[in-house]
C-alpha cells in the first residue's frame, strides 16, 4: 500500500446530519447528528432545541457527545457528556470508561456546580455503555448484517436500563418536502426495558411516551439508511414515535461528509 493511500485510509470520515422534528405537523425542534469516524475511533454528538412556538412554552436545548474507540466492529467509550438546558439552568454529566467495555466515574453539575450524589451504587455501571455508542455500534453492524438487533446495558446515573433494537420490514423511502432521502433503509423499533437502580413505578418521561406508542400498536422506530461519503455505516433518516398528542416525526434535511 502506498503512503497516499495508506494517508487517505487513516483520513476520518465526518459526516453532518441535519434534522426537523414536526409535532401534529407543527416543525418543533431542531437536531444535528455529527459523527466522526476513524478505523479505531470514533466522536459522536447530538444536539437539539425547541424552536418556534414550541420553544416560547417550552424553552430546552441539549447536547450530548460520545467519544471512544472501535474494536472488532464494537465501540467501546471513553467518555460521554450531556448538558441539558431547561429554563435557562443548565444540568451536565460526564461518565468516563477505559475504552476497553469498563465504567470508570460519573460526575453532575448543575450550572457548574457539583451535584454529584453521594451514594451512587457504582455496581449499575459495570458493563453498561452509552446510548450514542450503543446507536453506533448498531450503525456499524447494519452494512453487512443487513439486520436490526441490539442488546445494550447503559447506566445513566440513578439508574441502568436495556436498550432494544429489533428489526421490522425493510422499505424505500421516497424523497418528500419534508425529507431528502431516497432508497433503501432498515427499519427498527426501540425500546427501554428498566432493569435495576432507581425507578419510579409509573412510567414517566421516555417511558411514558414508549408506552403510549405501544398502546397505538407502535414502538418508536428508526429508519437508517446509507449515504454517499460514509458506507461502512447506517444513518438514521427518519424517525417516528406515537404518542398521546399525535405522531412526532424526525426528517433529515440535509447531510454532507468530507
Amino acid at each position: 500500500m502506498s503512503v497516499a493511500t495508506s494517508a487517505a485510509a487513516a483520513t476520518p470520515k465526518i459526516s453532518v446530519l441535519n434534522y426537523d422534528v414536526y409535532a401534529g405537523g407543527i416543525h418543533a425542534m431542531n437536531a444535528q447528528l455529527t459523527i466522526r469516524k476513524e478505523a479505531a475511533k470514533y466522536d459522536v454528538s447530538l444536539t437539539a432545541g425547541t424552536q418556534g412556538l414550541l420553544k416560547q412554552l417550552a424553552d430546552w436545548s441539549g447536547k450530548f457527545e460520545s467519544k471512544g474507540n472501535i474494536a472488532g466492529g464494537k465501540t467501546y467509550p471513553l467518555s460521554h457528556q450531556s448538558a441539558s438546558v431547561w429554563k435557562g439552568s443548565t444540568q451536565s454529566k460526564l461518565f468516563k470508561y477505559d475504552g476497553k467495555g469498563n465504567f470508570l466515574s460519573y460526575q453532575m453539575t448543575d450550572d457548574g456546580k457539583d451535584q454529584t450524589p453521594k451514594d451512587i451504587d457504582l455496581s449499575l455501571a459495570k458493563g453498561t455503555t452509552d446510548t450514542l455508542s450503543a446507536t453506533l455500534r448498531l450503525m456499524i453492524g447494519l452494512p453487512k448484517g443487513q439486520v436490526c438487533a441490539g442488546n445494550e446495558l447503559v447506566f445513566d446515573g440513578d439508574r441502568n436500563f436495556r436498550l432494544h433494537f429489533t428489526g421490522t420490514a425493510p422499505e424505500n423511502l421516497q424523497k418528500t418536502n419534508y425529507n431528502i432521502y431516497s432508497g433503501p433503509t432498515i427499519s427498527c423499533s426501540v425500546e427501554v426495558t428498566p432493569e435495576k437502580g432507581k425507578w419510579r413505578k409509573k412510567p414517566r418521561g421516555w417511558l411514558s411516551i414508549q408506552e403510549q406508542g405501544r398502546n397505538k400498536g407502535s414502538l418508536p422506530t428508526v429508519w437508517f439508511g446509507p449515504i454517499k461519503g460514509q458506507p461502512d455505516i447506517y444513518v438514521p433518516v427518519k424517525i417516528r414515535i406515537k404518542t398521546d398528542y399525535g405522531t412526532l416525526f424526525l426528517h433529515l434535511t440535509s447531510e454532507k461528509t468530507s
